[in-house]
């Protein structure tokens, strides 16, 4: 499985390809509809509507999805995939907002048919016409547009506070196992670079302080890989352990080793490594963006404080 979605990641989403879906608000229709036509999106549903695999499955497809830094609300799709119709089969792209106090930010807004809203009673779908977005100007991830809105109409119930919840926690694995696959990615990235870049005529792999920079960010992704996998299989046995305990330590450890991997790959980089013809800011800014999604660091540090 994860082979098969890496191969279709490295054919359809080289990184020249991923670049360009900034002109399109990280979507692409028909890159979308190869997605959902090859599962991705209805992986968990079961036969014969879906593939009828589980949770641990979906977080290897979706490690291999943030490794290719695959854009676009692949989880909002996912998760929306056996409530919203159209979701499963890639017709129609969905977004999720939690419903606040005040202003809202919508990520790739304009390219979304279906806006899911999670609240204190549950999970709403909202018309995107019906939501008057402003652009919020350079957005930090180049393929995640921001719109803000003021406020968000009512919309349909689509779903109780039990389910809301059950996205929450499913959400913050999903968006844990992207920023594995992203750690994974600058992981590599730094790897390569070393062993080819040469200095005082030797890789520069071969210096000290290199080395520690890599041997620091492999440490990063296995932890993090041990705590994403956990939640996975955890979801689909709940009897093991609680899935939303090891959610927040998935998200915790995958946000930690994605964001440190990223500045790590900058650094081995060196001068070009914050330029713009490398793809390590790429990985960096995505990481600070998804670290935001279904809980950040601190949310979820204060949930596991408040279990002890």
């Amino acid at each position: 499985l994860q082979e098969g979605i890496r191969n279709l990641c490295q054919g359809r989403f080289p990184m020249d390809t991923v670049r360009g879906l900034a002109d399109t608000g990280g979507v692409d229709r028909g890159l979308w509809s190869e997605l959902a036509e090859t599962g991705v999106f209805s992986l968990v549903l079961p036969e014969p509507d879906g593939v009828g695999l589980g949770w641990a499955d979906a977080v290897l497809v979706f490690e291999e999805l943030g490794r290719a830094a695959v854009p676009g609300p692949s989880v909002a799709t996912f998760l929306a995939a056996g409530t919203v119709d159209g979701a499963a089969s890639g017709e129609v792209v969905v977004g999720l907002v939690e419903r606040g106090d005040g202003p809202v930010l919508i990520e790739s807004f304009e390219q979304l048919d279906t806006l899911c809203v999670l609240d204190d009673r549950g999970i709403r779908a909202v018309d995107p016409a019906a939501v008057l977005g402003d652009p919020t100007g350079e957005p930090l991830d180049p393929l995640t547009p921001v719109h803000r809105a003021a406020s968000l109409p009512p919309g349909e119930q689509i779903g109780d506070a039990r389910a809301a919840a059950l996205w929450r926690t499913r959400g913050a694995i999903l968006s844990a196992a992207l920023q594995l696959g992203l750690a994974e990615a600058a992981l590599d990235s730094a790897v390569a670079y070393a062993k080819e870049r040469e200095q005082f005529g030797k890789p520069i792999g071969s210096f000290q302080a290199v080395k520690h920079l890599c041997a620091d960010m492999l440490t990063l992704v296995e932890v993090a890989r041990a705590a994403v996998y956990a939640a996975g299989v955890v979801s689909d046995d709940p009897e093991i352990d609680d899935p939303a305990k090891l959610a927040s330590v998935a998200k915790i450890t995958a946000d930690h080793a994605a964001i440190q991997c990223g500045k790590n790959c900058i650094q081995v980089h060196g001068g070009m490594g914050y330029t713009w013809e490398v793809d390590a800011h790429l990985y960096l800014k995505r990481a600070w963006v998804l670290e935001q999604a279904f809980g950040d660091t601190d949310h979820h540090a204060l949930l596991m404080a408040d279990r002890l």
